[in-house]
């Protein structure tokens, strides 16, 4: 660090209460809480728990008052304080199809059973800034919606009636294979990674990064004609196993957000012409997050599918060595430490090459050439 600035321990100690007071801000307003975050920045909040892979709202909103409104801090904080909770068990797969949605919409069908359900949404918003919201007018409540709490059939299981697309596990989670999944939190990576891992690495990969890739494969970077097939944001019941008990204990009901994307899929000579999916879920009200991860989700396929790997969506190893948004931050960051050393080696080295170059230039030998210079 930098020990040897000027001052030393006592300088680092300043810029920590400078710090400190940037982030209080004007004395003369009061300061934003927790709960305020919680509740009126909860995109925020979201996006913090799902990249730390931390679903813990009141912690997150803590980091982001912390981190003065930067994200990444903000998740690299939620994530330091993970590493230190203890692990004791592992919940059953979520069942997202008994959600309690409070958004499904489709882009597929028009008519869904249980219709198209907007939610709280900016996607109908004019993209104007609202002066009513200094003054803080007074918001109406929001409406009921009909049959709400009743499970929505999922469109995926439309098309499966039909077989048109490829088959999913859709029986009873405590029947599923057993099979442990992967934990990138726990174990290094390894390449060709499966694709449980993948899921893991993109649910808590940076949303800017995956929204670029996402963006980049629909240009035509990669094979895919993908159409919004379910986004659906709601409450899901998280489940353990308990062995001493027999049966399953809730453990209370957390916010997600699920994206399946429907691409094309030509067939082979072992499998008939069929959708294929793509897939993502977060933690919290995060579509954009969810779309992009599917769309990233697909691509990643492509070996899978015997496509071509042709494009930076399809490269496995690109796209997840660089998705995590702490791991690029450390690494870019760290050309802030000091590098003296180097950067006199580096120096020295182009002093020389220079004497060179004026040498050849001039007829002029190196030492001659370096006197002068200097």
């Amino acid at each position: 660090m930098y020990v040897a600035v000027k001052g030393g321990e006592a300088a680092i100690a300043n810029a920590h209460k400078m710090l400190a007071d940037r982030r209080r801000g004007d004395r003369s307003l009061p300061a934003i809480t927790v709960e305020q975050l919680v509740e009126q920045l909860g995109l925020a909040v979201d996006r913090v728990m799902a990249e730390a892979s931390l679903y813990a709202p009141a912690l997150a909103a803590l980091a982001v008052k912390q981190a003065r409104g930067d994200m990444i801090e903000a998740i690299f904080l939620l994530r330091a304080y993970r590493t230190t909770l203890p692990r004791f068990g592992a919940s059953r797969p979520l069942e997202t199809g008994e959600m309690v949605a409070e958004r499904r919409v489709s882009a597929t069908y028009k008519d869904l059973p249980g219709g198209q359900v907007l939610g709280p949404t900016f996607d109908y918003t004019h993209r104007l800034l609202d002066p009513e919201l200094v003054a803080d007018a007074p918001v109406d409540q929001a409406p009921a919606r009909e049959h709400e709490g009743e499970p929505l059939t999922r469109v995926s299981d439309i098309l499966a009636r039909e077989d048109l697309i490829e088959r999913a596990f859709t029986g009873d989670p405590a029947e599923m294979p057993e099979e442990p999944s992967g934990d990138l939190t726990r174990e290094p990576m390894e390449f060709p990674m499966p694709r449980d891992l993948r899921l893991q690495a993109l649910a808590r990969g940076d949303e800017g990064f995956l929204l670029a890739l996402g963006y980049s494969t629909q240009r035509g970077y990669g094979r895919t004609h993908p159409f919004a097939g379910e986004i659906r944001i709601g409450e899901v019941e998280v489940e353990m196993d308990v062995p001493e008990l027999g049966f399953a204990v809730s453990l209370g009901r957390i916010r997600v957000t699920e994206c399946q994307m429907v691409n094309q899929f030509a067939g082979s000579a072992t499998l008939a012409p069929q959708f294929t999916r793509g897939y993502g879920l977060v933690f919290g009200q995060s579509e954009r997050k969810a779309m992009a991860m599917a769309l990233v989700d697909r691509s990643l396929r492509a070996g899978e599918l015997g496509e071509d790997r042709v494009a930076p969506a399809q490269d496995e190893e690109f796209v997840i060595s660089h998705a995590d948004n702490v791991q690029a931050t450390g690494f870019v960051e760290h050309l802030k430490l000091p590098h003296y050393v180097d950067f006199q080696a580096e120096l020295d080295l182009v002093r020389r090459l220079r004497a060179e170059f004026e040498a050849a230039r001039t007829g002029k030998d190196d030492e001659t050439v370096r006197e002068a210079a200097e």
